[in-house]
């Protein structure tokens, strides 16, 4: 089973720093406008370590830079040092709908090796792993924690949330961010075993996870066998539990496909085609809010429903597998992912986008009944929302 450990967390002082100026969305989801403006917030912004940009004129490149910063508000008392080990826990409130609560630490797979006992939920897309590497290598610090869904019941209510959290935030979206710090070593204990009974589905974070993976390995060799700090990774586990989660879906833009082109037409191997109307913000409305399967185009809304031979030649009812075995058939196009309709529609109606697949998001049951089967979901399938911010706490592995 996983191993989920207490460390000693470095967090910024709120005497030093107000926190809501410092956070950061995760390094993967930041625009390059939107980690502008996260830098000039603040000078300590946590940003300018997840997504370190070189200083002009210095000789450090911008993995060293943002090693030297990170220990530039050590030195300053920006940054400071818990004093013992502990676990985090971590609530997320959003302005409308469920808390999701977790408890951030430092997760890896078990020592014996026997069998996997943290598995990813879904296929990654290819996607350049030495940026984090570099990172991981430079700072010798995880900036942000991936995400795992802990198969384990009673997971939230083995958390001791009395009293006020540690600190708190607020991110640009209105989401309430809460940290709390869980030391006794009785509680410590409870927790980590809780985490320890069963097996962890990542859900965010695969990619970090993988580098976490490799850094290790580079560890021992530098270092020798036996374990390390770098065998772990921080990690908020939440439990995988209908009330603990919201799971969106990932939908499509698409966008170089040939002029005048008959998408409609061509999507009708796969599917069954029901205009719903013009592409009016009362239509793409109820399509988006109801979570339906639909095709958004400049002039039309489309209600899609998979044919038999689909799910059959998909090898699953799943609609990122059924989008993806259409998408096959057609000419030369991009792809862009969606993290909501009103962002996938939007691009249609700016011109940014020819057409928008909305997708059907998956159930938590689903999750699980993939990842206890031992099945990965196509890429690109689920959204995890909120985000746990970058900068609530920060790990660091040593020298």
């Amino acid at each position: 089973m996983p191993r989920f450990e207490p460390f000693t967390g470095l967090r910024y002082d709120p005497d030093a720093v107000h926190l809501n100026r410092v956070i950061a969305p995760p390094y993967d989801v930041i625009t390059p406008d939107e980690r502008a403006v996260l830098a000039a917030r603040d000078p300590a912004n946590a940003v300018r370590v997840e997504l370190p940009e070189p200083n002009p004129g210095s000789a450090l490149d911008r993995y060293q830079t943002a090693a030297k910063l990170l220990d530039a508000w050590q030195a300053s008392g920006v940054l400071r040092t818990d004093p013992v080990p502990a676990l985090y826990p971590y609530r997320m409130t959003p302005p409308e709908g469920r808390p999701t609560t977790g408890v951030i630490g430092a997760l890896g797979p078990s020592l014996d090796g026997r069998a996997p006992d943290i598995w990813p939920h879904e296929e990654t897309l290819p996607k350049a792993r030495s940026d984090r590497l570099e990172l991981l290598a430079a700072t010798r610090a995880n900036l942000s924690p991936i995400w795992g869904l802990s198969l384990a019941r009673g997971l939230t209510e083995a958390l001791d949330l009395a009293g006020p959290p540690a600190t708190e935030a607020i991110d640009d979206d209105g989401v309430r961010h809460e940290l709390w710090v869980l030391s006794a070593p009785d509680a410590v204990e409870a927790v980590a075993t809780r985490v320890a009974a069963a097996g962890v589905v990542l859900a965010d974070g695969h990619h970090r996870y993988e580098t976490a993976l490799t850094f290790a390995r580079q560890e021992r060799e530098r270092q020798g066998p036996g374990p390390g700090a770098a065998d772990l990774v921080m990690a908020l586990v939440v439990e995988l539990a209908e009330d603990q989660l919201a799971v969106g879906a990932i939908h499509r833009g698409l966008a170089g496909l040939p002029e005048g082109f008959d998408l409609p037409g061509a999507l009708g191997r796969w599917f069954d085609l029901v205009r719903a109307g013009a592409p009016s913000d009362r239509v793409v409305g109820a399509l988006g809010d109801a979570g339906s399967l639909a095709l958004i185009t400049s002039t039309d809304a489309w209600l899609l429903t998979p044919h038999a031979d689909a799910v059959e030649a998909a090898g699953s009812d799943l609609d990122s597998a059924l989008v993806a075995l259409a998408l096959a058939d057609l000419p030369p196009h991009e792809v862009t992912f969606r993290h909501s309709w009103r962002e996938a529609a939007g691009a249609v109606g700016r011109g940014r986008d020819q057409a928008a697949l909305l997708l059907r998001p998956v159930t938590v049951a689903q999750i699980a009944a993939w990842a206890e089967a031992g099945r990965r979901m196509p890429p690109k399938t689920t959204y995890f929302a909120p985000k746990p911010r970058t900068g609530m706490v920060f790990r660091l592995l040593g020298s």
